[in-house]
């Protein structure tokens, strides 16, 4: 298999990228590439199936999976046991130190939503990771800041793209390597060793999987890759993101494929929410109100939390809750602390083992939740959750959402989804916007929404209707507000962003993401700007 490096060189990009790192993510690609495509064909097939009036559900195929209560994942790792309080962030230098100082179990390092996939950002992040395990991330930045080190830090888990992602920047054989593959990849060629020398393992939090087939297949990388790399069976350690509706009703499965190197279910709250708009868009039983209506307490998110906390204890695996991406600001009220207070004792109250929190000045917040259930157990698994009961009309429960669509909530989807798709552009993927932590999960719901309520011409509390005329001209609006002051790249910048999310949003048939248009078309592979 041939193969071209076709993303441009940087400093230290060569320790990355060398040939013996290269060579490994060929034979990664030569032994799987064929089975992703496959497994990608088969999610369109059923989202088609979705649009056209079917639903999913639980499997009758796999039922003496889920009826089966002998088997059980592996025991945690080290390092994973005790995750009470996870932080998440990009792969940047002084995020990593941040974020592994912070006081945080467990740093989820984020090649995915958080992280605008530039070639520059993915090959640094490696780096960034490798400097990290062997604690030269020591220096004082542009303002004077100095970022090092602390003595105990957070355990790392890193996350890949998703298995419909690209990347451009390595070609085998003419064709794009797979994102999910090449992040991964790097990753176990470079770091696994470092961080069984630092005590821990190669520990992965695996995104937006559909069913148990793409588990199996991150299952048998797995396995090919440790026995490529000389490394013990079970080395390696994943946490699965429960983020799309059909692996909601996957979950005993998912973690059955992955057993011997599954460490936990993850409610992966915003992405849950993109995928029930994206998979039922054109139906209209599955209509949302204004995203901030969409709580953690409504029907089918009540259902589908504790299904997981059900079964992930009931398989020895930890139950990690959702992301709480509040910004402490100065002067910010404590009544925005209680409501995040709260929402982290309702998940520990439920079971969860752990949370994440985008911000280090939430990490006590988080632990105060948990260490008041906790105590100085590491986890609850011991909670089984016996009394929880969901079937499949609870998961699909939509329609019992209470809550308005309002033009200020329209407003709010535009702009937020055409600020964060222009820092995206910018090489920005984790974006503060009204003192929230915005990534690609909640652009992707944003612009879901608009769409969503376009396609049926949703009535609107207090007056008229979404129509295309009315979001033209809220986005014309807001563009005008985002470019106000720019320069000419500043401004094209933001152009390109209103065209992403135009193509997006208002095409006759919804995209199923915004970043493989962005990256196909507004990504170059070009060397970083200095």
């Amino acid at each position: 298999m041939r193969y071209q490096v076709k993303g441009p060189a940087a400093v230290r990009f060569d320790e990355v990228l060398t040939p013996e790192a290269l060579h490994f993510l060929v034979a990664l690609d030569g032994r799987f590439a064929g089975r992703r495509a496959a497994l990608l064909d088969t999610r369109r097939a059923r989202r088609a199936r979705w649009a056209s009036g079917q639903v999913p559900g639980f499997l009758p195929e796999t039922a003496h999976i889920r009826a089966d209560a002998g088997w059980r994942v592996a025991p945690p790792a080290p390092g994973l046991a005790d995750r009470r309080v996870e932080i998440t962030g990009p792969p940047e230098p002084a995020m990593t130190v941040n974020a592994l100082n912070s006081g945080a179990s467990v740093w989820m390092a984020d090649f995915e939503d958080a992280m605008s996939p530039a070639w520059h950002n993915v090959v640094s992040g490696q780096l960034t990771l490798m400097d990290a395990l062997d604690r030269r991330l020591d220096f004082t930045d542009a303002r004077g800041k100095r970022y090092a080190l602390a003595g105990r830090t957070a355990t790392i888990v890193v996350r890949p793209r998703g298995w419909h992602l690209a990347e451009k920047g390595l070609v085998v054989d003419g064709r794009p390597i797979s994102a999910s593959l090449f992040d991964a990849g790097l990753h176990l060629f470079h770091c696994a060793r470092r961080q069984l020398d630092a005590g821990a393992g190669p520990y992965f939090y695996l995104p937006k999987l559909e069913d148990h087939r793409e588990a199996r297949l991150w299952n048998d990388v797995f396995v090919f890759a440790q026995q490529y790399l000389g490394l013990p069976i079970g080395t390696v350690r994943a946490t699965v993101l429960i983020e799309t509706i059909t692996a909601a009703f996957q979950m005993d499965e998912i973690l059955y494929e992955l057993r011997e190197h599954a460490a936990g279910l993850n409610a992966g709250r915003w992405d849950y929410i993109f995928s029930i708009i994206k998979n039922f868009g054109q139906r209209q039983e599955f209509v949302l109100p204004d995203r901030s209506d969409v709580t953690m307490t409504v029907p089918f998110m009540r259902a589908y939390t504790e299904l997981l906390v059900r079964t992930a204890h009931r398989r020895g695996a930890h139950a990690i809750g959702g992301m709480s991406a509040f910004i402490p600001r100065p002067g910010t009220g404590p009544e925005v602390l209680e409501r995040v207070l709260a929402d982290k004792r309702r998940e520990a109250a439920d079971g969860f083992d752990g949370s994440w929190v985008a911000h280090p000045g939430l990490v006590g917040v988080c632990r105060e939740a948990f260490d008041a259930v906790l105590g100085r157990r590491p986890h609850q698994l011991d909670r089984a959750r016996d009394d929880v009961e969901v079937t499949e009309a609870d998961l699909l429960a939509v329609d019992k959402t209470p809550g308005r669509v309002t033009e200020a909530g329209l407003r709010a989807d535009i702009a937020v989804a055409l600020r964060y798709i222009d820092a995206w552009l910018g090489g920005t993927g984790a974006v503060a916007l009204r003192n929230l932590m915005e990534d690609a999960a909640t652009a992707e719901i944003a612009r879901c929404q608009v769409w969503q309520w376009l396609y049926h011409r949703t009535p609107m509390a207090g007056g008229g209707t979404v129509t295309e005329d009315l979001v033209r001209a809220v986005l014309t609006e807001e563009l005008a507000a985002l470019t106000a002051g720019r320069d000419a790249a500043g401004r094209a910048r933001a152009g390109a962003a209103a065209a992403v999310f135009t193509r997006t949003a208002l095409a006759e048939d919804l995209p199923a993401f915004f970043t493989t248009d962005a990256y196909a078309h507004h990504l170059p592979l070009r060397p970083a700007a200095r």
